[in-house]
C-alpha cells in the first residue's frame, strides 16, 4: 500500500503540452472521487500548457462504461483519452467483474487505436482509500493520469 503523495512530480521534465488535446472520460459513480480526480487531471493538464479550450470532458454513467465512452472520445482523435473512474469493493463479487471488465477494455482500446487510454480507475477496498488517492494524503491520481497522458501525446506525435 502507498504511504507517501505520489503526485508529486518535476513538471519541468513533463512534456509541454501547447499543442495537445486531451479527452476526459469520467464516471458519475462515486462522482465526489471521479470529480477530484478529474479536477486534478484538469489542472495539470492546464498548467502545462494544454489550452481549456482543448480539453474535453465526456461524462458516463459507471466506470463500466468507461470503455465505451473512451471509444467514443478516440473516435474524435484527441492525442490522448484520459479514462476516470472509481470502484470500491463492496459484500458481492460486482467489484472483481467491473474491475476486470475496464482494465480489460481500456487495454484493449490501446491494443486496437492510436490514441491511447490512459486508465485513471481507483480500485479501492474503502471510501476513504478512495478519497486518500482522488487529493488525500498519497494525492491524485488524476494529476498522474494527466502527466501519462501528456507523456504518451508526445511519444504519439513522435512517429
Amino acid at each position: 500500500m502507498a504511504t507517501a503523495n505520489l503526485s508529486a512530480y518535476d513538471f519541468n521534465a513533463v512534456p509541454d503540452g501547447s499543442p495537445f488535446t486531451i479527452h476526459l472520460v469520467v464516471s458519475q459513480w462515486n462522482n465526489e472521487i471521479t470529480k477530484a480526480l478529474c479536477d486534478g487531471a484538469v489542472t495539470t493538464l492546464e498548467q502545462q500548457g494544454v489550452k481549456s479550450s482543448n480539453i474535453k470532458i465526456w461524462e458516463v454513467p459507471g466506470s463500466f462504461e468507461l470503455i465505451y465512452g473512451s471509444k467514443k472520445a478516440q473516435s474524435s482523435n484527441p492525442d490522448a483519452v484520459i479514462a476516470i473512474g472509481s470502484v470500491i469493493k463492496g459484500e458481492t463479487m460486482h467489484f472483481d467483474f467491473v474491475c476486470q471488465a475496464v482494465s480489460q477494455g481500456i487495454k484493449d482500446l490501446n491494443m486496437l487505436s492510436d490514441v491511447p487510454v490512459v486508465f485513471c480507475v481507483l480500485t479501492d477496498d474503502t471510501y476513504q482509500q478512495a478519497k486518500d488517492r482522488s487529493g488525500g494524503k498519497h494525492g491524485n491520481k488524476g494529476t498522474e493520469a494527466a502527466v501519462a497522458a501528456l507523456q504518451l501525446s508526445k511519444l504519439r506525435a513522435a512517429q
